[in-house]
């Protein structure tokens, strides 16, 4: 009897939903290769990690890499940027982000991700303010 539990306990985890820790890392993939793609000048690439209502707003790359450079310089050129606190709940995650701009100055950013009908991980918003102020 023992054995046929077993057996399904490792059937059912091959077949329940990911997890939120997967999640929250899978999140964390999508941020940082958007990161990285923003410090290689890569506008496709940075693009590609957006959601649709992202895409609407801004429908090319050039014109959403502009966008970042102009409202978001502390993503865009930065000295650090480090993952603090995940949450992920009803296939949404927020990840909040400490940076270090190019000036040496806190930056606080909160990432908010939706998974999309594919299964993958779209950015759908990212505020940001300087560490220590209040919304």
């Amino acid at each position: 009897m023992r054995i046929i539990i077993l057996m399904l306990t490792a059937l059912l985890s091959f077949t329940l939903p990911a997890s939120a820790a997967d999640d929250v890392a899978n999140a964390q993939t999508v941020i940082r290769s958007q990161e990285q793609a923003l410090g290689r000048d890569d506008a496709a690439a940075a693009y590609s990690y957006a959601a649709p209502g992202i895409r609407e707003m801004f429908p090319e790359a050039g014109i959403f890499m502009l966008m970042v450079q102009q409202n978001y310089a502390p993503v865009y050129r930065h000295r650090s940027f480090e993952f603090g606190e995940a949450h992920a709940e009803a296939g949404q995650i927020t990840q909040h982000v400490h940076i270090v701009d190019a000036n040496g100055e806190a930056w606080e950013a909160l990432y908010t991700l939706e998974r999309e009908v594919d299964g993958s991980l779209k950015i759908i918003g990212c505020t940001l303010q300087k560490a220590g102020q209040s919304v």
